[in-house]
């Protein structure tokens, strides 16, 4: 998941960013509304989490503008803001969910899961399947007819991103960027990693169809 934090309280940013990259998530910052507002409508995020309270441009113009371009991105407002009013001011912005300061940590994750999984209907999706192909998100077991197969880190990151995707084609920019940010490695990389996963899913299963697609110019795609 790739979250934007837009939050001008330099402890507080660092504190969230950190406690959310070692949950294994994919963080940018911003620490003015101008710069939130230009990073959500120039990448693509998953999650906003953002203060209201914010330089130059506040958290409700931004939600607020982020919504009427993209009604269903996900956008958590954190404040110290207590009043209901102010909750209902957030919530007419388009905000999904609204923290008050100061919280646990902890409950900001939980708030994020709850928020993603209504947003991308993935509650209780723990098991992905393409035609006889599974993938259990749980415990990363991968079958195909029943067979177990093994797959390393990142080709089985790919394939998960690829099994959620299915059957639309994910582009090869996509991809680079869910697994490497903003500094891929060359461009044998990935075509290196779609092998192995063809070479796992594909090959052992020459009277079944194959299921790994190259979409030539685009990407790739999963799908019977």
């Amino acid at each position: 998941m790739k979250i934007l934090i837009i939050e001008d309280d330099l402890d507080i940013l660092k504190n969230i960013a950190e406690y959310l990259e070692l949950q294994g998530y994919i963080i940018d910052i911003a620490t003015d509304g101008i710069q939130g507002q230009t990073l959500a409508e120039k990448q693509s995020y998953d999650l906003i989490v953002m203060d209201i309270n914010l330089p130059r441009l506040n958290g409700f113009q931004i939600c607020q503008q982020i919504k009427r371009v993209s009604p269903r991105q996900p956008i958590i407002m954190i404040t110290a803001r207590d009043q209901l009013h102010d909750k209902l001011q957030g919530f007419s912005m388009g905000a999904d969910d609204y923290l008050i300061k100061p919280f646990a940590l902890a409950e900001l994750h939980a708030r994020i899961l709850a928020l993603w999984n209504r947003c991308y209907n993935l509650a209780g999706q723990h098991i992905l399947t393409v035609a006889d192909l599974q993938l259990n998100r749980q415990t990363y077991e991968l079958t195909r007819q029943g067979k177990k197969l093994k797959l390393a880190p990142i080709p089985l990151m790919l394939l998960e991103t690829l099994m959620l995707a299915s059957p639309n084609v994910v582009s090869r920019s996509k991809l680079e960027e869910h697994l490497w940010q903003d500094s891929p490695p060359s461009s044998d990389s990935l075509r290196t990693h779609i092998h192995q996963i063809r070479q796992i899913i594909d090959k052992p299963f020459p009277h079944a169809t194959g299921l790994l697609q190259t979409i030539h110019g685009v990407g790739y795609k999963l799908c019977n």
